[in-house]
């Protein structure tokens, strides 16, 4: 069997796991299998193809998975929806107390909570939202 044969099959294993494990890991490796197998099929010898091999693992592997995990992890600037509200200041405007009441939260009116089942906050005061649970914003005295 040929040598680039080898490493495209080398390549796809890895990216199998790659795809089962979700490491980061697996799949630079596979590209440079990849590599590898191109070095292969143009004609050098073996230990130019393992020098391929090393040299694009190391490249990918200190340039790709760090980029990746930045993509994957997501900043709490860039929250979207109902988790974007949660330490935003609201206006109560209808009494707020462990069992209901209302707040101008992003510009619109929500049923409100206070986040202590305790607290009771009048209308005009500011509040912080705490949480959200569903559409009701868990607040507190800002």
């Amino acid at each position: 069997m040929e040598d680039w044969v080898l490493w495209v099959i080398a390549a796809g294993v890895m990216a199998v796991g790659e795809l089962a494990t979700l490491s980061l890991f697996l799949g630079p490796i596979a590209v440079a299998a990849l590599a590898g197998s191109l070095a292969a099929l143009v004609g050098v010898g073996l230990a130019l193809q393992i020098g391929v091999f090393v040299l694009v693992a190391v490249a990918s592997l200190g340039v790709l998975r760090p980029v990746a995990r930045r993509h994957l992890k997501m900043p709490g600037h860039l929250r979207t929806g109902a988790a974007a509200l949660v330490g935003r200041e609201a206006e109560v405007l209808e009494r707020v107390d462990g069992r209901g009441g209302q707040v101008k939260l992003a510009g619109e009116v929500w049923t409100a909570r206070a986040y202590d089942p305790d607290e009771v906050l009048e209308p005009g005061v500011r509040a912080h939202v705490m949480e959200i649970e569903g559409a009701t914003a868990l607040v507190t005295s800002a």
